[in-house]
């Protein structure tokens, strides 16, 4: 039986983990801003669950979160960082405070709860780190480009982190979700207040009032649930792993676009080295 530590879980793909984690016998730490919204996994789970409140722009409530974790089941072995939200704004249309809150929900707040299991990990020579990204760290949408760069971050620093703490018996892996049926489109999904008419060809066509995609997304995120516990308990967990024929599909296409441009203009880029 593992323990796991789950930022998140009040809806969607954070509930699908813990859910499932909770039905094969597994000890999970359920963990929202509201905890009402996860105390009924508490009580369905009494002997293997607990909920906790948890706003991981706060380092006081990661401390105690985590020790109270610790005290409850003695160690986390898989801390799972799924907290977060969508924003959608053109560069210029977004408001410097919802970047910044962005920047710390999903940024630092990964951060703070790494830094919060790491010694309690290191200590013990194992467990397993877990980072949400999205699909959209790799295609960069039009009006995506603040969330894009929130997830790019969190994917250079867990690749930085996987070298860091391999030697240590510690695995750290990034999840790169494409569309799930969730509330991320929906009631997760903030936007710039302010649009500008320039980007409604662009950026606009994505924002909550022009998006039609929301309830029909393809992913179920009971499956994902499944393909996250079959990576961690791998072997050889990868580093990343996308989840949804979207999100595989786009991946793909992503990759050899760019790989196509580096080749265009690889002697230039080769030319820049000083004369031997």
């Amino acid at each position: 039986m593992s323990t796991w530590f789950i930022t998140g879980c009040s809806t969607g793909l954070g509930r699908a983990f813990a859910e499932a984690l909770l039905t094969r016998g597994d000890n999970v730490v359920v963990t929202a801003r509201d905890v009402a919204k996860v105390q009924d996994l508490a009580d369905a789970y009494p002997d293997t669950a607990l909920a906790l409140p948890l706003d991981v722009t706060s380092d006081a409530q990661v401390t105690d979160a985590v020790a109270a974790a610790e005290k409850r089941f003695g160690e986390i072995n898989v801390l799972v960082n799924n907290a977060g939200y969508g924003y959608r704004a053109a560069v210029e249309e977004g408001d410097d405070e919802d970047v910044r809150q962005l920047f710390d929900t999903h940024v630092f707040g990964t951060v703070r709860t790494i830094k919060a299991v790491l010694p309690s990990m290191r200590a013990r020579r194992s467990g397993t780190i877990v980072n949400l990204s999205s699909i959209g760290a790799r295609i960069c949408p039009e009006g995506s480009g603040y969330y894009a760069a929130v997830k790019s971050a969190v994917e250079s620093l867990t690749l930085s982190l996987r070298k860091e703490v391999a030697p240590l018996g510690i695995t750290a892996l990034v999840v790169e979700p494409g569309g799930f049926r969730t509330d991320f489109a929906g009631r997760s999904l903030l936007q710039a207040a302010e649009p500008i008419a320039d980007y409604a060809g662009t950026a606009g066509k994505r924002r909550k009032e022009n998006d039609t995609v929301h309830g029909t997304q393809p992913g179920d995120p009971a499956k994902a649930a499944a393909a996250l516990i079959e990576a961690v308990e791998s072997d050889s967990p990868p580093y990343m792993l996308l989840l949804g024929n979207d999100a595989s599909t786009a991946f793909r296409t992503a990759l050899d676009a760019l790989r196509t441009e580096v080749d265009q203009w690889e002697l230039v880029s080769r030319a820049t080295d000083f004369d031997k």
